[in-house]
């Protein structure tokens, strides 16, 4: 018998190599998992002297690349919508006349957004730190018959390419660490021209929240963000159903002022 969990929404067992059990009932524990709704059932098979759940908050912990590829890999990508947020989506159609430009999309995941942007008739750039991600986005897009660039990046760490006239967030500062939203902000006062303009769809969770996503407010938005922006705008859009009402967006453009420093 090989050891591991079996998960009945992908048909697969996952195998966790060096633990081979002696017999079921001596060397592993049985647990079955219901969302409550009836939509997902998972059986799992925990080996006694095995921790899967402080395995897993180790790599949320850390988000690493590993982490956000497993959930591409294994289909667990409740974000992906099949379709850009629908509050860009309006944004562009009610500024029919905004200047056309560069803009990145960070944690673009398979280009929903980017290809927005594109069709829209910007020079349409994504990055995220998941190769598959990277690859779905590529051939989506080329099958749409657009034309947009993606690349594998870390936005929080790496140096842009070049620095863009905009940058559009949607939902990825509520997916990182909540240790990691200084870097967040100085990402964007990296990969943005002095004078570009921020647009963020921000998911709004109050409750704390293990995560991701994670938990955030108005509040925090305008703390992290008014020193180094101008606030142009703040509304609630339209949403994804099951998000309607807790998005919030964030119209920002660039002051000359100091970035923050790093601690």
């Amino acid at each position: 018998m090989r050891s591991g969990w079996w998960n009945w929404r992908t048909g697969r067992l996952t195998q966790v190599p060096g633990f081979e059990p002696r017999s079921f009932s001596s060397s592993f524990l049985g647990a079955a998992k219901c969302n409550g709704d009836g939509s997902s059932l998972v059986l799992e098979l925990h080996h006694a002297d095995y921790d899967y759940e402080d395995e897993e908050e180790d790599e949320k912990k850390n988000m690493s690349q590993n982490y956000w590829e497993k959930r591409y890999q294994s289909g667990d990508m409740h974000w992906e919508k099949g379709a850009p947020s629908p509050g860009l989506v309006d944004f562009l159609a009610a500024h029919p006349s905004l200047p056309r430009g560069t803009v990145c999309v960070p944690g673009c995941g398979t280009g929903h957004d980017v290809r927005a942007w594109a069709q829209a008739g910007f020079d349409a750039f994504g990055c995220d730190i998941a190769p598959s991600a990277i690859r779905l986005a590529t051939e989506r897009t080329k099958a749409a018959g657009f034309t947009a660039k993606f690349q594998l990046a870390d936005f929080l760490s790496d140096e842009p390419p070049f620095q863009f006239d905009w940058i559009f967030e949607h939902t990825l500062f509520c997916a990182i660490n909540p240790g990691e939203r200084d870097d967040y902000v100085r990402a964007v006062l990296r990969w943005l021209k002095p004078d570009g303009q921020y647009l963020a769809v921000n998911y709004l969770i109050v409750e704390k929240s293990k995560g991701p996503p994670f938990c955030t407010t108005r509040e925090e938005q305008w703390q992290r963000f008014s020193p180094h922006f101008e606030l142009r705008k703040d509304w609630v859009p339209r949403s994804y159903p099951n998000r309607t009402g807790c998005e919030r967006m964030f119209w920002w453009r660039g002051t000359t002022q100091k970035p923050v420093e790093k601690q």
